[in-house]
């Protein structure tokens, strides 16, 4: 590990941790190979050796150590184990849909509470897209060390995970039947349940990983998963905080801490997401009403640390200037060419100056 890498792990510790706070994060990641730049594609969903996957993962990783280098941002590269939304829903028997040009997606298994309810739990060792995370995970370690960091492969909550699973207008509108509500309680704690055996044998094989999968950010592993939460946006309040809420508080108390993902119209759900103990990093993709919403309810120095991608400079200003005392954001920029990442990166320094 060269000595910029070191520096810039002790920098975003720092922030998670919430220590002494000097100044913003930045994060550039270079262009990345993708699983449809692979001839055989995804290799969650290929009955081929998953080591066949690892120049890829390699590559990227490499991509990541060079930019770093030459940038001086504040990048910690990563091994990423990346795939689809799908690998949890396949577990249950989900079909997947191949896209030609994107992340391939599972195609709901079941449409009513009698359905759903047949379904048996799934292990993730007889389920391919779970184990083969693992086997890639170990073809990368064969190359590269096990002192490289790994990143995680894609982590939808139990809830989410169910949405796929049952077809989402029969699973939303049982939401609000009397009766068939507890059939999707209890599809989504099998869902929950499969989700917290992947992450806790995932961190037990692999303690040298980054917790956060969206977006290409370093976290310390000793932190709580990322997980995507976006279902949320589609319910009431008082229905997230019965169907939802319970799932992350568990997380949370199981791991120790919890982040979250989410690219819903979801500022309803804001202040219960405080709700959840130990909450200590967002992610938040813009959705209809833009970044600016994260910061009354979440921001200051209770607030988690925002993770976030794809945001314009003009959007980065506003945040850092209007933000309340104590926020802390790390900001990632994604698939520039090193020219762009270099003034985006100026740029960036010049918004951002040292902090009181």
């Amino acid at each position: 590990m060269s000595e910029q890498t070191t520096r810039n792990e002790h920098f975003l510790r720092n922030i998670f941790n919430k220590g002494p706070l000097q100044r913003h994060g930045f994060v550039c990641t270079p262009p990345q190979l993708g699983c449809t730049d692979h001839p055989d594609y995804d290799y969650t969903l290929s009955d081929k050796p998953a080591q066949n996957w690892a120049p890829q993962t390699v590559e990227n990783y490499m991509r990541q150590v060079q930019y770093t280098e030459m940038l001086g941002d504040d990048n910690v590269p990563c091994a990423r184990l990346t795939t689809g939304t799908h690998i949890y829903a396949a577990a249950f028997g989900c079909q997947v849909h191949r896209y030609t040009d994107t992340n391939a997606a599972a195609q709901p298994l079941v449409w009513t509470a009698d359905e759903a309810d047949r379904l048996e739990q799934p292990s993730i060792w007889t389920s391919p897209t779970l184990y083969r995370v693992f086997e890639l995970a170990h073809a990368v370690q064969s190359e590269l060390g096990k002192d490289v960091w790994l990143g995680p492969a894609d982590i939808q909550t139990g809830f989410d995970t169910a949405a796929l699973v049952w077809n989402k207008e029969g699973f939303l509108q049982a939401m609000t039947d009397p009766e068939e509500k507890e059939a999707v309680k209890r599809l989504a704690d099998k869902c929950a349940i499969l989700l917290k055996a992947f992450l806790t044998e995932f961190r037990k094989e692999f303690p040298h990983s980054s917790t956060c999968h969206c977006p290409a950010v370093w976290c310390p592993p000793e932190l709580g998963p990322w997980v995507s939460n976006d279902e949320c946006g589609v319910m009431s309040t008082r229905m997230f905080e019965e169907f939802c809420l319970p799932e992350l508080v568990d997380l949370s108390q199981t791991f120790g801490s919890l982040a979250m993902h989410c690219c819903a119209d979801a500022e309803h759900q804001f202040e219960s997401f405080k709700k959840v103990p130990h909450f200590y990093a967002f992610n938040r993709v813009a959705a209809r009403h833009g970044y600016n919403t994260i910061l009354e309810p979440l921001g200051g120095t209770e607030g988690p640390v925002h993770v976030l991608g794809w945001v314009s400079i003009e959007d980065t200003e506003y945040l850092i200037q209007h933000a309340p005392a104590g926020t802390r954001f790390i900001f990632n920029l994604l698939g520039e060419s090193l020219d762009e990442s270099k003034r985006w990166l100026a740029r960036m320094r010049e918004i951002s100056p040292l902090l009181p």
